[in-house]
């Protein structure tokens, strides 16, 4: 129904319906904030330039997707724990909820940005695409543990069954040893994509500070988090979650500023970091 609104026309009335029935499943006060703002949203959406308004709408229902597809391979309250089925599944869904972001923010990029004119718009966005599914890839094997308590295992059936191991083996963190190599096929796959996402990084002129930092930054913590997951034996305890420190994002921070500006500099960071990560598994 909300895919419906923003691909428009749109309805006060549809919205409100949308608004109360989330609020009747016990929505926070934030999410029922938020949802008593889309008549204004989509409002703002229908003054946007009509290109980024394309854009937007484009990217609102692929991430929808995503979020039909989490629920349908995870049904809730099933009492069970359930894995995607295969490698084209997990990528697919990395695709649905972030790879599709680093393709609309290339071309809302390119659209805004005069030192991008020069970008070829459909191999800068697949690279884009590339850029996307190494963060969410991240996210996904950082966040195995608690995810296997919600039900849901991201780390596909057959490469478990390979392993002689069921989704639910995943619960006990002795398994940690047994369960390894699907979590170093996926760092693996992961520094594929991050390797795209340092092309990416380079791409952006140096004179571009802000633009290249925005894309760096995630970049760095995405790395260093991967390098602190690889590095745990036990990478199923529950409570174990790997996140840099925030120390280390002040650290981060501050370098990147002062060396942004060169490639060279930038580059043998990244370099560093993936060596780091793939040195670990």
């Amino acid at each position: 129904m909300l895919r419906e609104q923003f691909e428009g026309p749109w309805s006060a009335a549809a919205l409100t319906g949308i608004t109360d029935d989330i609020i009747e499943a016990e929505a926070t006060g934030g999410e029922a904030e938020l949802l008593g703002s889309l008549a204004g949203l989509l409002a703002a959406l229908d003054r946007s330039d009509p290109g980024d308004r394309k854009r937007i709408r484009e990217v609102v229902s692929t991430l929808t997707r995503g979020m039909e597809m989490d629920l349908d391979s995870f049904p809730p309250e099933s009492g069970i724990v359930t894995a995607l089925p295969d490698a084209d599944a997990l990528d697919r869904y990395t695709y649905l909820v972030a790879g599709c972001v680093g393709e609309f923010w290339t071309r809302m990029s390119i659209a805004h940005s005069p030192a991008l004119s020069g970008w070829d718009a459909d191999s800068m966005s697949m690279t884009g695409v590339r850029f996307g599914k190494a963060l969410q890839l991240t996210n996904v094997l950082r966040d195995v543990p608690a995810d296997l308590r919600t039900g849901r295992c991201y780390i596909p059936r057959d490469a478990l069954a390979a392993l002689g191991l069921a989704p639910a083996d995943l619960l006990e963190p002795e398994n940690s040893g047994r369960a390894r190599p699907a979590l170093a096929e996926w760092i693996g796959t992961a520094l594929g994509h991050y390797a795209e996402a340092q092309r990416y990084v380079l791409a952006i002129p140096g004179s571009q500070r802000r633009l290249r930092l925005a894309a760096l930054w995630p970049v760095l913590m995405g790395l260093e988090t991967l390098a602190i997951l690889a590095g745990r034996e036990s990478w199923l305890a529950a409570g174990g979650r790997a996140r840099v420190s925030r120390r280390w994002v002040y650290s981060m921070v501050a370098r990147s500023v002062a060396v942004c500006s060169s490639d060279r500099l930038v580059g043998r960071w990244m370099e560093g970091l993936s060596g780091k990560v793939a040195s670990l598994i």
